[in-house]
């Protein structure tokens, strides 16, 4: 058994002792950059011994110049899969194909390293992530269709060395939205809270607890996504969203809030709960000034007897403050990952940039008191 090490640490020590010499030794002085970006659970910091199992390991990006890519790639590719030890602390280099998607795990080998070295060029490298590339510019759509997890993942991780002097500039690019961007995707998660808040009441009414539980799940986990966004941070996806959540400082009060409204039994308490998280991240949100303080407290849902935030309220706030034109005219339901739930279309850029173009280009029906 080999101690674990965090990934991030591993990637690090295995390109300065194993892949930079092999890249020295084989194009001496050649302009490039290296880090450990991307898809990985490493890549944001939640790697433990159990992500070992697959597409875990010693792992590098290794950025050159286009044409130096053309020129050298193959014969890059070619010499660390000669070249790199089969074990670096402990670990294979060797990732061998498992099952039908080929989905790579650590292997020993006699012969050559099936590696993980990805030898790239920036600009393919981002297009391939994102569908664009950040140092020709970030336009509101290209933010717009990109789902926050793979904004995480290109702007957490390391970079080791910049030598192309194109990583960091472009990751500080995208480190955060645009002011009026951010506002627009906070309307957007506001917006979808609204949408829903009524129905934890509404089926706990007929008798219907899963229902009840169900809606009320859904809004905890919009509730979840909303308190990151507040606090500048990219929700990532399912399995690493209650983790990004804990990290957040301050998260401990609103954790305990949702934790109940998971477990509670019945549809009033449910709602209790659920009513006190929402009056938590609307104060969370008056602090932060981006609007005319905003009254966070429930209220009756019209004439039923539902207590609800209104959070179309917050919706109409926020963009009330959108100074520019173009997100001014959006409809309001904000980003990709905030009405596409599909992990096959978010992580196709292509698939995601035409639906957000079609999901954007639709006329704006603006939600009352909105500008």
């Amino acid at each position: 058994m080999v101690a674990f090490v965090a990934g991030l640490e591993l990637a690090r020590g295995f390109w300065r002792d194993a892949v930079r010499p092999i890249l020295d030794d084989v194009l001496p002085g050649v302009a490039h950059s290296a880090g450990r970006l991307g898809s990985g659970s490493e890549v944001l910091g939640f790697d433990t011994a159990r992500s070992a199992d697959h597409e875990w390991g010693p792992r590098v990006q290794l950025f050159l110049s286009e044409r130096d890519l053309a020129a050298h790639g193959q014969r890059l590719d070619a010499a660390f899969a000669a070249r790199l030890p089969k074990t670096f602390r402990g670990y294979p280099t060797h990732f061998e194909a498992t099952g039908e998607n080929g989905i790579g795990t650590m292997r020993e080998t006699d012969g050559p390293v099936r590696h993980r070295v990805e030898v790239t060029d920036p600009h393919g490298w981002f297009v391939g992530q994102l569908g664009f590339d950040p140092a020709e510019g970030v336009t509101t759509a290209d933010w717009l269709a990109a789902p926050t997890q793979r904004l995480a993942e290109v702007t957490a991780g390391a970079v080791f060395h910049d030598g192309l002097e194109l990583l960091g500039p472009a990751r500080a690019r995208l480190d955060w939205y645009p002011h009026d961007v951010w506002l627009h995707v906070l309307a957007g998660q506001w917006q979808r809270i609204s949408q829903e808040e009524a129905f934890v009441g509404r089926c706990g009414e007929v008798g219907d607890e899963l229902g009840s539980a169900v809606v009320a799940a859904r809004l905890v986990r919009e509730l979840m996504r909303l308190w990151l966004l507040l606090h500048r941070r990219y929700p990532p996806y399912g399995k690493w969203l209650g983790s990004a959540f804990a990290a957040v400082p301050g998260a401990d009060g609103i954790a305990a809030q949702l934790t109940a409204t998971l477990a509670a039994t019945d549809w009033h308490t449910r709602e209790r709960h659920l009513g006190a998280a929402y009056e938590t991240v609307a104060a969370q949100q008056n602090r932060l000034g981006l609007t005319d303080p905003v009254d966070p407290a429930t209220r009756p849902y019209h004439s039923r007897p539902f207590r609800v935030l209104h959070a179309e309220r917050f919706v109409a706030a926020l963009t009330a403050r959108i100074t520019d034109p173009e997100v001014s005219a959006l409809p309001p339901v904000g980003a990709v990952d905030q009405f596409v739930d599909n992990t096959d279309l978010l992580c196709r850029p292509a698939m995601a940039r035409a639906v957000t173009r079609a999901a954007t280009t639709e006329p704006v029906d603006r939600p009352p008191g909105a500008a």
